[in-house]
């Protein structure tokens, strides 16, 4: 085991990424320390006036394969790992004219941004990095005696150790160790992840790669669902728009359900087109509604279900105005999320300091396809996200009656808003609004109940003498397995349904659906969601 401070006398930099390369290199050079480099990084040293030993020059051997092969050298391996601490080590640096390397800086050739932008395969089989991540984990491995840096943002904190020890202490060392054979893993398995995806293999099976969740630590929670449980938010994609990039304006710290529903509401509001607002509380929707204004889609997407809405979660897909704004704080709302605010508008809003508004800039892509996981006891379930859409053309209409123009738009919104409630869930819409929804229920039929039941109370509450479900159409995430469900809508006044079809009794809930005189669509999807 080596002393805990210890002295860099030379140092191999080769990095793809060249974000504050000038700055380090002027730093080793002003603690004297050599330098050897690689290829393009060696250039870019020189351009800037730094003294600089060429690789090749250290192995005797130049660089060849177009660079495929130029740090997989006895001469470069050998430097890396030798134990300083061992005789045998020592000696045979000694026999062989090796001498150490005590500092390491590599970043990857830029794999993961490659294949982001759907390349060529041999771009990408290009991209695939080889003798970095040996030299990272060679490091990484003789970490008593090597310090490994293997991003731009550890950069100052390797020149804060020299300029305090003049060296680095083992403790930063196994840090930045542990983080060097996370890139290393991460790297990987993103190689592994693309090759699953997008090679031919012809009739063999393609192997599930095995899950690797890398997600820094962003911000810990005082506490998670209920106060006895501890959470933290880590962050895997920071380049959409989220609740996680969003810019909080005003109010007090996210807690675990607030982040948890805001993040519904932001996904629900990025399937639509047009002003929409939706008020999300404990995960479901309470109210969803389009119309040519965000202060219309306030007003209509609130009248669902006034009594739910308090303490809610409001998410918009249209910069939050005045109007707007004047409405939403007549209530208690937690969080108001939306892609921006006018100063007007955040003049309204800051009346109501303990309201949480969040800015994210732009809309998430609702087609973007990421993973899902969910914990179970031992292990994780993963799926890809449901991105699943449907349009008129799609809609296989399987009744006598076909359906109006305006109820195939009211059925294609309230298709968009059954993914993002909780199964069972039955929704009834009315003018791009939701007159009722029924949510998290064991039985569909029971759901339904329920939404009828609370269209009827907001009738009593804003005087109406019919509840919003008459003449409403009805959206259900699944088929209906009876005609029971079907018949409590008919009842309800809903002139229209769309579902996924598929079920033994379809015929039945058909013929049902015929003797009402209805329209019925099936989507041929089902959009469960626990």
């Amino acid at each position: 085991m080596s002393s805990s401070i210890l002295q860099i006398r030379r140092a191999l930099i080769s990095v793809s990424d060249k974000s504050g390369l000038i700055t380090l290199a002027d730093a080793l050079s002003n603690a004297g320390i050599e330098i050897l480099s690689t290829g393009g990084t060696s250039r870019e040293l020189r351009k800037a006036g730094f003294d600089v030993r060429d690789v090749s020059d250290e192995t005797g051997f130049p660089e060849i394969m177009d660079g495929r092969v130029k740090t997989l050298h006895p001469n470069i391996h050998g430097g890396i790992l030798a134990k300083r601490d061992s005789k045998t080590h020592m000696n045979a640096l000694e026999e062989h004219d090796i001498r150490p390397i005590d500092l390491l800086v590599v970043n990857l050739y830029p794999f993961e941004q490659v294949t982001t932008g759907n390349p060529k395969i041999e771009t990408a089989i290009e991209n695939i990095d080889i003798g970095g991540p040996a030299m990272i984990r060679a490091a990484a491995k003789n970490h008593d005696f090597v310090t490994v840096i293997t991003a731009p943002e550890q950069y100052p904190l390797l020149m804060e150790e020299l300029l305090t020890l003049s060296g680095t202490s083992l403790a930063f060392r196994r840090k930045l160790a542990a983080q060097a054979f996370s890139r290393t893993s991460s790297y990987d398995y993103a190689v592994t992840k693309w090759m699953t995806s997008n090679l031919d293999m012809g009739e063999h099976e393609k192997p599930e790669p095995d899950l690797n969740i890398r997600a820094p630590a962003i911000q810990s929670l005082r506490y998670g669902e209920n106060p006895h449980q501890s959470a933290a938010i880590y962050a895997s994609d920071q380049s959409t728009a989220s609740v996680l990039t969003a810019k909080q304006i005003q109010g007090k710290p996210l807690s675990y359900n607030n982040v948890n529903d805001t993040d519904a509401a932001l996904k629900l509001v990025s399937e639509f087109s047009e002003p929409t607002v939706a008020i999300i509380k404990h995960a479901n929707p309470c109210g969803v509604a389009s119309a040519n204004s965000l202060s219309k889609a306030w007003e209509l997407a609130y009248k669902c279900d006034t009594v739910s809405a308090f303490g809610g979660i409001i998410a918009t897909n249209r910069i939050i105005d005045e109007d707007t704004a004047n409405l939403i704080t007549s209530i208690f709302s937690e969080v108001i999320i939306g892609p921006d605010a006018t100063k007007d508008a955040c003049k309204i809003l800051s009346n109501k300091p303990n309201i949480r508004l969040l800015l994210t800039g732009g809309m998430p892509n609702p087609a973007l396809s990421s993973q899902q996981i969910k914990t179970i006891l031992g292990g994780f379930l993963v799926q890809s996200r449901d991105t699943a859409m449907i349009k008129k053309n799609d809609l296989n209409i399987v009744t006598k009656r076909k359906p109006t123009e305006k109820e195939i738009q009211d059925m294609l919104f309230a298709w968009k808003v059954a993914k993002h409630v909780k199964s069972n869930a039955i929704i009834y819409a009315k003018n791009k609004s939701t007159a009722a929804i029924g949510a998290g229920q064991m039985s569909r039929l029971d759901s339904s109940r329920i939404a009828i039941q609370k269209a009827k109370d907001m009738a009593q509450v804003h005087g109406l003498k019919n509840p919003r479900t008459i003449g409403s159409v009805i959206a259900s995430d699944a088929f209906f397995p009876f005609p029971d469900g079907l018949l409590s809508a008919i009842e309800a006044g809903a002139t229209a349904v769309i579902q996924p079809g598929g079920s033994i009794r379809d015929n039945d809930v058909i013929k049902a659906a015929d003797d009402a005189d209805i329209s019925m669509a099936f989507t041929g999807i089902r959009h469960f969601n626990h």
